[in-house]
């Protein structure tokens, strides 16, 4: 069965730095592009971050550009997310997935095998 698990997420000041992760369990996603999106309360789901399967692209959304960088591990089966100067409005809940159609797309519905979430909370 396949699964996906986020970690990382917790309380951190405004400025301050996160780095979550997004493990694949139950089934190789190495040739698949991943991606990460985030919900914050009483708002739709929106893209942050997309790595293509071999981790050559990728794609960050403007509202994070140049403050979040997306990677993948050597064994390309984890996705991280590096978040740095944080923000209060960068509080929300934090899903990897994978790219069904492997074009690293920015979608959600394109995407599939939702992990939990992982909470982000940015204090100011």
């Amino acid at each position: 069965q396949v699964q996906l698990v986020e970690s990382g997420g917790g309380l951190v000041q405004a400025g301050g730095s996160l780095r979550l992760s997004c493990a694949a369990s139950g089934r190789t996603f190495s040739s698949y592009a991943m991606g990460w999106f985030r919900q914050a309360p009483g708002k739709e789901r929106e893209f942050v971050a997309t790595i293509s399967w071999s981790g050559e692209y990728t794609n960050v959304a403007d509202s994070v550009k140049g403050r979040f960088t997306i990677s993948r591990g050597n064994a390309k089966n984890t996705v991280y997310l590096q978040m740095n100067s944080l923000k209060p409005e960068d509080t929300a809940v934090y899903y990897c997935a994978i790219d069904r159609t492997n074009r690293a797309t920015t979608v959600s519905f394109q995407y599939d095998h939702w992990g939990q979430g992982t909470q982000v909370t940015v204090s100011s």
